[in-house]
């Protein structure tokens, strides 16, 4: 039985980098709680790998292939979201990318990718749906930030002040879309997702944080439910840190 703060029966959820990583548990978590969902990232058949889960569950979504950072791209999954759903309930803006790199040898190049994912289609998302949702009924937008815009790193500044900037964008659209819409984000630390494949083993198994150890996919869910369900519907505008105690 759903705990009835976190029921999102009935409600429709669209996440970006869904297919794999947070964004996938955050499907899994989403549509087992009721919440039809719709699963977007570059890859459509991977979409379609976490869709046929959700649907497995009985619960209806669309897969739909999209670059997170092309506003040509995303008012076209938009549409499509509404043509196949009729509305947007959820946002969660998770699609991102952190890669590391001497700032020096950044390029222009590396630095519009990054801010583009990180902070660029996020805004275009954000904006869109967050109109729709305060002309209609309402709804929630969680984006996924990082504990990099609190506490930057040497290597990734594009990545930090791109995740600084959705911070900021999270408060300024909480309070413009305001009352209808909530808009809250989730400063993330290093999680054990596809791209820990890369790190040296021993970052894999501890981290500099207050519990020694980075986080498991699963432990960001409880957040992303309480934001996106109406047991927060008094918290707007809030970065809530899911780091270890970083």
């Amino acid at each position: 039985m759903t705990d009835p703060l976190f029921d999102l029966s009935g409600k429709v959820a669209l996440i970006t980098g869904g297919s794999r990583g947070l964004g996938l548990q955050m499907v899994r978590a989403f549509a087992e709680r009721g919440a039809d969902v719709v699963v977007t990232s570059r890859k459509l058949d991977a979409c379609e790998a976490a869709a046929a889960e959700v649907r497995a569950m009985g619960r209806r979504a669309f897969a739909y292939a999209a670059h997170a950072a092309k506003w040509g791209d995303i008012d076209l999954l938009i549409a499509a979201a509404y043509a196949e759903f009729g509305r947007i309930d959820i946002l969660v803006n998770n699609a991102g990318m952190s890669p590391a790199m001497a700032s020096h040898e950044v390029t222009e190049q590396l630095f519009d990718s990054v801010v583009g994912l990180n902070f660029k289609g996020p805004f275009r998302l954000a904006s869109q749906v967050g109109r729709r949702m305060a002309e209609g009924e309402g709804g929630a937008i969680v984006n996924v930030s990082s504990i990099a815009a609190l506490t930057p790193s040497p290597g990734v500044v594009p990545y930090s002040g791109a995740k600084a900037a959705l911070n900021a964008m999270t408060v300024s659209l909480a309070r413009e879309y305001a009352p209808k819409v909530r808009v809250n984000a989730i400063c993330a630390g290093p999680f054990l997702t596809d791209i820990a494949k890369a790190w040296p083993a021993e970052a894999r198994e501890r981290s500099n944080n207050a519990l020694g150890r980075p986080g498991r996919p699963e432990e960001v869910v409880t957040t992303a439910l309480y934001l996106a369900s109406p047991a927060s519907s008094f918290t707007t505008g809030a970065v809530i840190r899911v780091d270890g105690g970083a």
